[in-house]
């Protein structure tokens, strides 16, 4: 970021003390990623006060802090009464200075699942067109996107943003802090479910984002959900429908869909400027209706067909532990594929989850180590066992529950042979080596609170990549 301190108090409506000196480099919320030129934003976390770290952030090369109270250190202080509200307005200043002076668009998305895979496939379309940023990880919140927004400047067309909610507000919070160009509505589903109060209240906070965009902005949509189709009345702009069903309302469609031995999507992408092959290398049949919107967006903003078809034929997933497939040697003398797609889980993303340890294990034996859901409130009990379900359904031999809820995984699945809790993720990774044949194919999911990657992790780093 280039702005002085003077400038940047202003934007906050924050108090300098110190002198006026130059920001030029990156705003950082954790004291050991500052560097030179950088502005710390000291926050109150649960677990730990930002204030405690302004020192660090200032050894490390920060030149200016914002805080909401003074402290004893000799750097240039912002004061402020909520340095998390601070960040916000500090972003939303930020890119409207840039709107003022350059052809920057920004286009959003949200939805219960697919977020972060759409982010990372519309990164890579739209890096082909100019310089392009995007959250890293799944930076979507209240401090994760300020911080993205913040990393855009004079030279950036593009900027990708995700926006996440775990309750009624969060999504306009964030389009008050930057209303996009371009909407994506991915899905209504299960996700924090327990912070709405209801499936309808997760509609309903999903649709902040359409009610959010800048009057007259396109909407894209997923009319496969009929949840998010009925949000096309909030619509000021142009609606756009994609389909991974080859709905005959959509604008874009996946036709003649295939899937390999790998889990891996080929499709006729058809769309009004005309159509084109994809054969997308990341993994998972849902992942057809996440190329779908990336390409929906991309061509609303204008990108040929033939680069959009031919980014998504190449692209990869960026972000760690989503639908990852390694197949691994001497995993403690044992050969196994494992599905990695431990970062976040609900109902929805744990079906994708399944049904591609059925497909990958079609003829393996099929071993599921499932950490708990978290977030979904009195329907915990339920969709655990729905998923369980499941997990019996796709012919799983061995199925390891692992967090508070997720005996109600065993619960749900009396049909699997093999049903086991486990005491942590070292002892997941044990249970799973322990019942794991040569060629079996493991999934690792649940929940980031789960500490179900840390499985993953385990099992990766006891093998070796094929």
């Amino acid at each position: 970021m280039q702005a002085s301190a003077q400038w940047i108090a202003e934007a906050v409506s924050g108090r300098l003390v110190g002198n006026d000196v130059p920001v030029t480099g990156p705003v950082v919320t954790d004291s050991r990623e500052a560097q030179a030129g950088s502005l710390y934003v000291a926050r109150r976390g649960e677990s730990a006060d930002g204030h405690a770290f302004v020192s660090g952030a200032v050894e490390r090369g920060a030149v200016a802090v914002i805080v909401e109270h003074e402290v004893d250190e000799a750097v240039a202080q912002i004061v402020v009464e909520d340095s998390t509200e601070a960040l916000g307005a500090l972003a939303r200043a930020h890119v409207e200075k840039l709107r003022s002076g350059g052809d920057l668009d920004v286009i959003a998305m949200t939805g219960s699942v697919g977020k972060t895979t759409t982010k990372d496939l519309l990164l890579q379309i739209m890096s082909e067109d100019g310089p392009t940023v995007a959250p890293k990880l799944s930076f979507n919140n209240e401090v994760g996107l300020p911080l993205t927004v913040l990393l855009a400047d004079e030279t950036t067309r593009h900027l990708v943003l995700e926006m996440g909610a775990s309750g009624p507000g969060h999504i306009t919070y964030l389009t008050d802090i930057v209303a996009p160009d371009v909407a994506i509505e991915l899905c209504v589903g299960h996700a924090h479910v327990g912070g709405f109060g209801g499936f309808e209240g997760v509609a309903a906070a999903k649709a902040e984002l359409i009610k959010g965009t800048r009057p007259g902005g396109p909407v894209i949509l997923n009319t496969d959900d009929p949840n998010v189709e009925a949000m096309a009345p909030l619509a000021t702009g142009r609606v756009i429908r994609f389909s991974a069903s080859g709905n005959e309302r959509a604008d874009i469609v996946a036709r003649d869909v295939r899937l390999d031995r790998a889990d891996r999507a080929s499709f006729t992408l058809v769309t009004p400027e005309g159509e084109a092959p994809i054969e997308l290398k990341i993994v998972g049949r849902h992942h057809v209706a996440n190329a779908l919107a990336a390409a929906a967006g991309a061509l609303t903003l204008g990108v040929d067909l033939e680069t959009v078809a031919a980014v998504l034929s190449r692209a990869r997933a960026l972000s760690p532990h989503r639908m990852d497939v390694h197949e691994l040697m001497s995993v403690d003398g044992t050969e196994l594929t494992l599905i990695d797609d431990s970062y976040n889980a609900n109902l929805d993303s744990m079906r994708a989850g399944i049904a591609a340890l059925a497909s990958i294990g079609r003829d393996s034996q099929r071993i599921a180590v499932l950490g708990e859901m978290l977030e979904l409130g009195e329907e915990s009990q339920s969709l655990h066992r729905q998923v369980g379900a499941l997990i019996a359904d796709a012919g799983v031999d061995t199925l390891i529950g692992l967090g508070a809820d997720a005996h109600y995984y065993l619960e749900g699945a009396p049909e699997v042979p093999n049903r086991v809790l486990a005491a942590d993720p070292q002892d997941g990774a044990r249970l799973a080596l322990s019942h794991a044949e040569d060629g079996a194919v493991v999934l690792v999911k649940g929940s980031f609170g789960s500490q179900s990657w840390q499985v993953a992790d385990i099992l990766r780093e006891k093998g070796t990549t094929r």
